[in-house]
């Protein structure tokens, strides 16, 4: 899907959400010169409408940028030319979402015949897959191995839908591993998550996406941001008008008052590609089919390709990062 893709009219089960996202370096001495690239633009498509969005930076770039990346996503590139000791970047932002479609696990193709129709092969296919297929290799962090193939060899019953086996995966993964923060780094090797059966969202996702590419599936990794779910909110999840949950969220929640594990923070979740339906999300650090909890900024392959903040810089020397993230109900 292009990120030029956009909503049908507005109907009233959509859900809107108000994200603030806060991204501060403080560096040990002072940067002469940086270039960052930022995914930090809410991804358009199906489900997804971004209603407004503003990436505020302190110090102010030299030059600023954005362009469309390999899959779709927008990039935000920056270049600082002047000496500075920290960097600040704050995005806002209000989405609209609309409830995901309710497929039955059991529907659809069977695994096997899915497998088949990724292989590569001179006949002529479909755009949809053909765009599967470039996720169904391995790339940087995401590598495609026997043992990961094995370790969900019980979801990958003969002549089970796509779907039931990826949920079956999910259910896998949450249950025989311990969602630890601090244990693991962007680069921990897949491999090293699997035997210690620790991680964070990120191991989660590009475990689970190891597991059904070494299976000949196509799976895609998801960068975006989860509810916050506050326990003083009502039943219903309201939080007043939009200047309240705006000023909430600006405050931020504190981590201890979320029911979602990685909320608060970065998320990353699975697309699977599982036709006749498309693309179906699954989030296996809460164990749960996404829906309108999950605000989508980008998708690659995995990590490495939609990092929310990465660049180059000429000094610093050590530096101390601080990340903030709140999201909210607006109402509807």
């Amino acid at each position: 899907m292009s990120s030029a893709e956009t909503l049908p009219p507005r109907q009233a089960a959509d859900a809107r959400f108000y994200v603030c996202h806060e991204t501060i370096y403080t560096y040990g001495g002072e940067v002469a010169h940086s270039h960052q690239q930022l995914h930090l633009t809410p991804r358009a498509y199906a489900r997804q409408r971004c209603l407004t969005h503003t990436i505020d930076i302190q110090p102010a770039p030299s030059a600023r940028s954005e362009r469309l990346d390999a899959f779709g996503n927008t990039t935000t590139r920056l270049e600082f030319d002047r000496p500075h000791a920290q960097l600040a970047v704050i995005a806002t932002m209000e989405v609209e979402l609309r409830p995901a479609a309710p497929i039955p696990a059991d529907d659809g193709e069977p695994w096997e015949r899915v497998r088949d129709q990724l292989c590569y092969s001179a006949r002529p296919c479909s755009e949809g897959l053909l765009e599967a297929m470039r996720f169904r290799t391995e790339s940087p962090y995401v590598r495609v191995k026997k043992v990961f193939g094995e370790f969900g060899q019980e979801c990958f019953e003969p002549g089970r839908p796509v779907l039931a086996v990826a949920q079956a995966l999910m259910h896998k993964i949450h249950s025989e591993f311990t969602y630890a923060p601090g244990e693991t780094q962007v680069a921990t090797p897949l491999l090293e998550v699997l035997e210690k059966r620790h991680g964070v969202c990120q191991d989660y996702a590009q475990l689970m996406i190891a597991c059904l590419r070494s299976r000949g599936l196509a799976a895609r990794y998801v960068s975006g941001y989860l509810r916050t779910r506050p326990r003083a909110e009502g039943a219903d999840g309201a939080t007043g008008t939009a200047e309240e949950a705006r000023g909430a969220a600006e405050k931020r929640i504190a981590p201890d008052e979320t029911v979602r594990i990685g909320a608060d923070a970065s998320h990353a979740w699975v697309a699977v590609y599982a036709p006749p339906f498309g693309w179906v999300e699954f989030d296996p650090t809460n164990n749960l089919r996404v829906d309108q909890e999950h605000i989508a900024l980008a998708w690659g392959r995995d990590f490495s390709d939609v990092s929310p903040l990465r660049g180059v810089l000429l000094g610093g020397g050590k530096h101390t990062l601080t990340v903030r993230v709140a999201v909210l109900p607006l109402p509807t």
